[in-house]
């Protein structure tokens, strides 16, 4: 149910899988002036569905990228396209690898990470509401050097959809169920798999899920396959 809210107050929607995260960002945010969080929910699908249903009642979104379905990937894609004056922000654990450009890229706005300080938060919450970009400083000189001649990040070379997928795998989400939450077919995903497999020069799933793992988009707390 959403919050009574000010109608001059950015209006906040916060999307996390931990319940002690959503808790803090909500009691934290909602101390400060102009900034009320209206909701919050445990997946991409909620979000997708919350937006939905209460549409034009929020201006930011504030998004993790690894949760249970879709995740953040497949949220931010669908949101920034059915409701783009929505400005998502990316909250995530994951501070390099190809992910920051990938979302970027994808819909999101601005990109921090859940180490950064909590001022970095609030200007990046005033900076997307007013249009603009926001990345944390330490994500940007990233981005920057990323640029560079040097080492490929071998992840780079992944769609939006197989960085998902991947994702999903590294889950532990079965092939059936991964084709259910995406809307394709069992044989669609096993071809997104080879299709990684091939990619990545990789012949199993362990393997797969390890170089993404070395190269910033898992870490083990999200890899199940061990």
């Amino acid at each position: 149910m959403a919050d009574v809210n000010n109608n001059s107050d950015i209006r906040i929607l916060i999307v996390d899988d931990h319940d002690l995260v959503r808790f803090g960002f909500k009691s934290l945010l909602n101390s400060q002036d102009g900034i009320n969080v209206v909701d919050t929910v445990s997946c991409g699908e909620d979000a997708i569905n919350w937006c939905r249903d209460n549409e034009g009642d929020i201006d930011v979104i504030l998004m993790d990228v690894n949760m249970p379905g879709i995740g953040g990937i497949g949220a931010t894609k669908r949101i920034s396209q059915s409701w783009p004056v929505i400005g998502i922000i990316i909250v995530t654990v994951h501070d390099g690898g190809p992910l920051p450009k990938k979302l970027l890229k994808g819909g999101a706005k601005g990109y921090l990470t859940k180490g950064n300080a909590v001022e970095e938060m609030i200007a990046a919450i005033h900076d997307v509401h007013k249009g603009k970009h926001y990345i944390a400083k330490d994500i940007a000189q990233q981005l920057a050097l990323s640029v560079l001649p040097g080492e490929v990040n071998p992840l780079d070379i992944l769609s939006m959809r197989e960085t998902q997928v991947l994702m999903m795998i590294a889950q532990g989400t079965k092939t059936k169920e991964i084709s259910e939450i995406l809307s394709l077919s069992p044989k669609t995903i096993s071809t997104y798999r080879m299709r990684l497999y091939s990619k990545l020069d990789v012949s199993s799933d362990i393997e797969m899920l390890h170089m993404a793992m070395k190269h910033g988009v898992l870490d083990e707390n999200n890899m199940p396959i061990k």
